[in-house]
């Protein structure tokens, strides 16, 4: 590479521009694709509180054993969600919305694999149950 092609190179890097026309500390992706420290903060914060409920539930004893599972499973969901916003910036906006397409689509995947997974154990089970076989030592 030239001497004048490195200056040049960083010139339009100092102006903002890289080959493509985007500054270079933007990498291509739109504004608020990055979080900022205060959003970092509002998502530790929250994910703190959403772990710090259930370990209560559990640790007092508060609540029967079927609502605490129930809260727990609920504030997972919520959670999940906190970091999918706050820390791996999943909106609509970013990429074109397809990054929650594709996290749309992959949910859509694990939940017909889990029910269809379930309803196959279950069928298993009721169908394979020793009573509903026929006794094995009184065939000929």
């Amino acid at each position: 590479m030239s001497t004048h092609a490195h200056s040049d190179h960083h010139a339009h890097q100092g102006q903002g521009h890289g080959h493509d026309g985007h500054g270079h500390d933007d990498h291509g992706h739109p504004a608020g694709a990055h979080g900022t420290f205060g959003s970092y903060m509002i998502g530790f914060v929250l994910s703190v509180i959403l772990t710090v409920i259930p370990f209560w539930l559990v640790m007092t004893g508060t609540l029967d054993n079927v609502t605490t599972t129930v809260i727990i499973l609920a504030l997972a969901v919520v959670q999940i969600l906190v970091h999918m916003v706050y820390f791996l910036h999943m909106n609509g906006r970013v990429e074109g919305g397809w990054s929650m397409l594709a996290m749309i689509f992959t949910l859509i995947v694990v939940v017909i694999m889990f029910a269809g997974s379930l309803w196959v154990m279950y069928h298993l089970n009721h169908n394979m149950m020793p009573g509903m076989t026929p006794d094995m030592s009184k065939l000929p």
